[in-house]
């Protein structure tokens, strides 16, 4: 198939940072590609190139084979757009948002009627359709903000961490709201900083600092993970002092528990252990998700 997002080679600087640094990715037809990464990565840089509200300093984007910057192209009418911001009329109603959309893309009455009652009723909105936007509650606001990007039915859907500040149930809603889309043959580029997220992707695109680290199916990058995960079973300064002594080694420390769970280069992994159990910790070895794989990924390529 061939894809309809393709970007080679971008980078963005804004004064002396750089946002963006020879990130290259591609998107397939019926794909739900996750980017995934830290506050202050690239993300919301790389989601306005691909909607062509900002142009590379280098590198190209190509959306359904065009520029999404050339007007002439058409390719806007193929593409939606969800900011990370709030983007939509606060005291316009639900129906009133979805109207204004409408005439922005010059929708027939019949095609506005139709698109419009299954939107809502598919975002469970249909109640709240006389409903100012202010006073919808995260979860209701962003299913709106999604109608309204899907309303003109764009084959590739661009959304900018959809559920950041959403509750957990209207969370997965919205994520099973995007699956019954990429079903369709939609390509989907979802920008999130949780890493749970990310295993519900087909395929991510690791960024930090603007670099793409890795990228693949996130079962693949998970069981490429060679460095070791531990669950100690308390937490004093015994225990902290071994941590702090191996902090070249140790990748990531985090709660778990009444304990802590340790992620170790594996060279060393046996070094730390024999340590820890000398401070009268108690070690099991624990499952790595993804979020240990990402933390690696970071200290390998030198970040923090």
């Amino acid at each position: 198939m061939e894809p309809v997002l393709v970007a080679n080679g971008l980078r963005r600087r804004f004064g002396d940072v750089n946002a963006l640094d020879g990130l290259s990715l591609e998107v397939l037809p019926g794909e739900l590609y996750g980017l995934v990464g830290p506050d202050g990565a690239g993300k919301t840089t790389t989601m306005r190139i691909f909607a062509g509200l900002m142009d590379p300093d280098e590198g190209t984007v190509h959306v359904l084979g065009s520029n999404p910057t050339d007007r002439r192209s058409g390719v806007r009418e193929e593409l939606g757009y969800m900011p990370q911001q709030y983007s939509l009329y606060g005291d316009l109603s639900v129906i009133e948002n979805l109207r204004f959309f409408g005439a922005l893309f010059c929708l027939e009455r019949d095609v506005f009627i139709e698109r419009t009652n299954r939107l809502l009723a598919i975002t469970h909105l249909e109640s709240f359709r006389d409903r100012r936007a202010e006073a919808l509650s995260g979860g209701m606001y962003k299913k709106l903000a999604l109608a309204c990007a899907l309303l003109h039915q764009p084959r590739v859907l661009l959304l900018d961490e959809p559920t950041n500040g959403v509750d957990p149930i209207s969370r997965g809603e919205l994520w099973e709201l995007l699956y019954e889309f990429v079903e369709s043959g939609m390509g989907v580029v979802v920008s999130t900083p949780y890493m749970d997220e990310a295993s519900m992707c087909h395929r991510v695109g690791l960024i930090h600092r603007g670099r793409l680290l890795q990228q693949g199916r996130p079962a693949d990058l998970v069981g490429r993970f060679v460095d070791t995960v531990i669950r100690v079973d308390r937490h004093d300064s015994g225990i902290e002092a071994v941590i702090a002594e191996h902090g070249d080694v140790i990748l990531g420390v985090s709660p778990l528990g009444g304990g802590l769970r340790i992620v170790i280069r594996s060279q060393a992994a046996d070094a730390v252990a024999e340590a820890l159990r000398g401070a009268g910790a108690t070690i099991e070895p624990v499952r790595p998700g993804f979020e240990d794989m990402f933390l690696s990924e970071i200290r390998a390529g030198g970040g923090t």
